[in-house]
């Protein structure tokens, strides 16, 4: 299902890094994020609120302005 807040997400399972990517066109990398809670996150029906509940605030991050 499609978000609006989100516009991508991938996963690196070898350094547990979970990138996302906003509609906004900002990119922001969550490090040490179990492999479970990427899935659930492509699969959330709201995956704006399952960032928000389970994601944001909850792993440490870094913000690439890519624009």
């Amino acid at each position: 299902m499609p978000s609006t807040a989100i516009n991508r997400v991938e996963y690196d399972e070898e350094n547990q890094i979970l990138m996302v990517e906003f509609v906004t066109g900002k990119v922001y990398y969550y490090m040490d994020v179990p492999k479970g809670v990427y899935l659930t996150l492509k699969t959330a029906r709201s995956k704006g609120g399952y960032f928000n509940k389970y994601i944001k605030g909850n792993y440490e991050f870094e913000n690439l302005d890519l624009q």
